[in-house]
């Protein structure tokens, strides 16, 4: 029996056979709203149910509660404001309980939106406490200061999925991950994020975590980056070479996790905590700094933040972990928590280190990053060397 949704049930709000073509014909005498990449993945991960138990954007009242509770405003925990933005010229055009058409760049219908709030809102507010910053060097604080003055809440339907050209077979919803995870039996699932690929350290948090559970969800973020992150395809080659050579293969599921970057820290913990509940998930991996980006963030904060829930409340258990690193006394990977022994028996290297060794065609320490990963990712810093 995997993990029940967040709120007690999974969201559905995929139109299929007469209801999409009845909803179809209609959207195209609609107004129509444009939405980018980020908005998009948004609108599928509600529709799908991997924001449950969201069923639209946020209204005012729900975006309140989030931004300054954490909490939607029945007081169930949501930490992140998942919300569509518009110009104020765009609002003024629209009436509440409209139903509006939701394209993509390319005139293409992807949904519908009736519009049940139209609401104006303090973006530096949320920003502090989003964010923890109103830094606009901080990505997701540079995105919010794009976003539209005017929110537009209510509940989406989804015509149309935009779907992957490449990886499609990882594109897994929470309905699929879920009937996956009973037909294995497993009951204690152990889910992990990650937008990078895995070095040693993951590896080693991951298969700790895989001792005291049945099956391991390899989760990566494959929806929007900052521009210098590793490309989606070239993380997921390292993803899968990885788990071909040194990983149990009935004791694994990858699948894709197309959301946004956030770069929120702890708020995100929190975030993919709940959505990984939802597709299935009974225990979540919290390393160092999740979900962080530059010095925003203090080390652990990202673990910190769990307190402030009742266990409860969240229906998924985090499983923290320190740093890890290789000791060439103790002879494997370990953490302060296990090992006794100075800096100077650790093998380290910064990220910045990192990237010159693979630039400069140099392969890392085996111990750092298995052989395998590291070829794919000094073919990749090299190409970009000659390119850029």
């Amino acid at each position: 029996m995997t993990n029940a949704p967040h709120g007690g049930e999974l969201v559905n709000q995929v139109l299929a056979g007469r209801e999409r073509e009845a909803a179809l014909e209609r959207a195209r005498n609609l107004k129509r709203l444009v939405l980018d990449g980020w908005e998009i993945s948004d609108l599928e991960l509600i529709a799908t149910g991997a924001f449950s138990p969201l069923t639209g954007f946020l209204n005012r009242e729900d975006y309140l509660g989030v931004v300054g509770d954490m909490r939607l405003s029945d007081g169930t925990v949501w930490s992140i404001p998942i919300v569509l933005g518009v110009s104020p010229e765009e609002a003024g055009g629209l009436k509440l309980d409209e139903e509006v058409a939701l394209v993509d760049e390319r005139d293409e219908i992807l949904g519908l939106l009736r519009v049940e709030d139209i609401y104006e809102y303090d973006k530096e507010r949320e920003a502090q406490l989003v964010y923890r910053t109103t830094d606009d060097r901080h990505p997701g604080v540079r995105r919010l200061y794009g976003r539209g003055q005017v929110l537009l809440g209510g509940e989406i339907k989804l015509i149309n999925r935009i779907r992957p050209e490449r990886f499609r077979e990882l594109y897994l919803d929470p309905a699929d991950t879920r009937r996956i995870f009973a037909e294995k039996g497993w009951k204690r699932i152990v889910a992990f994020q990650t937008r990078n690929p895995i070095h040693r350290a993951h590896e080693y948090l991951q298969k700790c975590a895989l001792e005291i559970t049945d099956g391991l969800f390899l989760h990566p973020l494959l929806g929007e980056t900052k521009s210098d992150d590793i490309p989606a395809d070239v993380r997921v080659r390292c993803y899968k070479v990885l788990l071909e050579k040194y990983y149990p293969k009935d004791r694994v599921l990858l699948a894709a996790f197309p959301a946004a970057m956030r770069y929120a820290g702890p708020r995100e913990a929190i975030f993919h905590a709940l959505v990984r509940k939802n597709y299935g998930a009974t225990h979540f991996i919290v390393g160092r700094d999740h979900a962080g980006v530059g010095n925003y963030y203090g080390t652990y904060d990202a673990q910190l933040i769990f307190d402030d829930f009742d266990p409860g409340e969240l229906g998924i258990t985090p499983l923290f972990f320190e740093h890890s690193f290789f000791c060439r006394a103790c002879g494997n990977m370990a953490s302060n928590k296990t090992c006794p022994h100075g800096p100077e028996e650790h093998v380290f290297l910064s990220g910045t280190k990192l990237r010159q060794m693979l630039a400069a065609g140099e392969l890392p320490p085996e111990e750092l990053t298995r052989r395998e990963v590291a070829e794919i990712l000094v073919e990749y810093y090299q190409g970009k060397a000659l390119t850029g």
